[in-house]
């Protein structure tokens, strides 16, 4: 989105110093900041004022600032990140109202995949890259909506009660996707009847015109009172829309048949997994009540490539085959994982697994039963950290490389664990083919 910098300034209540350039998209990352993006320094671990010499050295041509201006162009405000919101808001009152927003404990950034496939048949579609999910990334992902786009497919997370109403009502959604409620951050949000009140909150907000398409297992008949907009559920053996598995091939993709008030049929996926029949058929209700025929959207849902570190196959330069699912993880993940190893065709099976964080209090229960599945299926697993899923338990990921690559070049590995854990380091280093992560 091409913004001028004093028009910037205005919206965000800030003042102007420099002359007023044109700035295409914001970046509070220095170092991943494209030519022509707004930089935003922001207070992390380090403070990012100290980066804007860097940012305009990568091509930025003005930056939000609440220190004294550095030179170059600036707008400076009393806070840096409250100002990226206000921008934020006001990109979305220079967008189409054809948005759809997708939260939900498991399967959101896969399903703003699919539904980005969806609805890109008929519109010019731009959605959340990876999980730009939070207070900072939504805002970032309006201010890169490209001119002239139709249809904004918005992630949105949370880690704390009253995250989604907020975000709900800086995006205004006219579609609410909820993929699942489940146990993921249930450390802050009240365990998993807190998950429920803080996710149903997207539905809220909706407008009578508007659609909200709900898990029909997960979100329960309750949930469908928060809101007056049309009510559309979606599953595998029960929903309006139902995605059934009738086959799949050796790469994991599943063939899916999709059923729907609309109509029926079948299409093979481009993501891999059994578990993403529901996903699928939650992503075709979403771009049909976007305005895109039936058959128009389940064959851009099946079509839509997955984020990365989303259940990637690949075979290692050991020969292993490796399932990297290593972005993220929490139980019905890991679980949906460990089914798409126990598919791989493979004398030995693997899982290299670290923790489930921010479960709260069934935090040791769920690990272990995660363990449990894991022996049900014939996998064996190696516990990182002191995970409590049993198995083998290694320190760190060296260690974990290690056994790794002393197994048999024909076994199956799944590499997965929450961020924070960092085992996307030992799949870079197991297809990369070093000794070290």
């Amino acid at each position: 989105m091409r913004l001028r910098t004093l028009d910037i300034a205005t919206a965000v209540g800030g003042m102007l110093h420099g002359p007023d350039v044109t700035v295409d998209g914001a970046s509070t990352d220095s170092r991943r900041l494209e030519p022509g993006q707004l930089f935003v320094p922001v207070l992390a671990e380090r403070d990012g004022h100290d980066f804007i010499g860097g940012a305009l050295a990568a091509g930025a041509p003005a930056y939000l600032t609440s220190r004294p201006p550095a030179g170059a162009t600036a707008v400076e405000v009393a806070d840096t990140a409250d100002a990226l919101w206000v921008l934020g808001a006001h990109a979305r009152h220079l967008v189409s109202d054809r948005v759809v927003g997708i939260t939900g404990s498991v399967g959101k950034t896969t399903v703003k995949d699919l539904v980005a496939g969806g609805l890109a048949g008929r519109f010019r579609t731009h959605a959340t890259h990876a999980s730009f999910n939070n207070e900072l990334g939504v805002p970032l992902t309006l201010l890169a909506t490209p001119d002239g786009t139709e249809a904004l497919v918005l992630e949105l997370g949370a880690r704390h009660p009253g995250d989604i109403a907020r975000l709900r009502e800086l995006t205004r959604p006219a579609i609410a996707v909820i993929t699942s409620v489940g146990t993921a951050h249930a450390e802050h949000l009240g365990g998993r009847a807190g998950v429920a009140r803080e996710k149903g909150s997207l539905i809220e907000g909706l407008a009578r015109d508007g659609y909200a398409i709900l898990n029909d297992v997960e979100c329960g008949p309750d949930m469908a009172t928060r809101t007056e907009a049309t009510v559309l559920t979606f599953g595998v053996a029960s929903g309006d829309v139902r995605g059934t598995v009738v086959g799949r091939d050796d790469g994991l993709h599943p063939t899916v048949r999709i059923d729907s008030p609309w109509g029926s049929a079948t299409a093979t996926l481009a993501v891999r997994g059994d578990h993403q029949a529901a996903n699928a058929a939650a992503a075709v209700a979403a771009s049909v009540c976007a305005g895109v025929d039936f058959g128009t959207a389940l064959a851009g849902v099946a079509a839509a490539e997955g984020s990365a570190r989303r259940a990637e196959l690949w075979r290692a330069p050991s020969g292993l085959r490796v399932l990297d699912d290593s972005y993220n993880a929490n139980p019905a993940s890991v679980a949906a994982a460990l089914h798409n190893l126990a598919l791989i065709d493979a004398p030995r099976r693997v899982a290299v697994l670290g923790e489930m964080a921010e479960l709260g209090e069934g935090s040791d229960q769920e690990h272990r039963r995660i363990g449990d599945l894991a022996a049900s299926l014939g996998i064996e697993v190696v516990s990182v950290g002191g995970a409590g899923y049993g198995g083998a338990p290694v320190d760190g990921l060296d260690e974990a490389l290690e056994l790794v690559l002393a197994l048999p070049a024909d076994s199956a590995v799944l590499v997965k664990a929450s961020r924070s854990v960092g085992l996307d380091r030992l799949s870079t280093a197991l297809r990369d083919g070093v000794g070290r992560t």
